[in-house]
């Protein structure tokens, strides 16, 4: 199921794409799972249709998920798309660490948030 927060500041797409993205990679989702049609979700969400299809839009382009037309949007197998999506966040990350650095945070402060981060998550890896 998807949760969208109407009050959090990110786009609904991006909160929609999220869910999704999280639970294709945690394996919630698996390979050839039909996903709910763009006007089936945006019913049960009470949103556009057109946020919907922007969602599956993005995560068709990253790989997760591919349409059959008349069919409708069915969960990728390529095994790859998390690598490249792992890639995308850490490219984000050094230009955050960069300025973080710039702004005098130190790695032993970075280092705390993150475990901080991760205990928040649900714990040790």
């Amino acid at each position: 199921m998807v949760n969208i927060d109407f009050r959090n500041p990110r786009a609904i797409y991006e909160q929609v794409k999220d869910n999704y993205r999280r639970q294709i990679v945690a394996g919630v989702l698996s390979p050839g799972d039909r996903m709910p049609s763009v006007r089936e979700l945006a019913g049960q969400l009470a949103i556009n249709p057109n946020t919907i299809q922007r969602a599956y839009r993005e995560l068709e382009q990253e790989g997760y998920l591919y349409s059959v037309p008349g069919k409708g949007s069915f969960v990728s197998d390529r095994r790859d798309a998390s690598d490249v999506h792992r890639e995308e966040l850490l490219s984000k990350l050094d230009s955050v660490l960069e300025e973080l650095f710039y702004l005098g945070m130190d790695i032993p402060e970075l280092l705390t948030r993150a475990e901080s981060i991760r205990k928040k998550e649900g714990g040790e890896r």
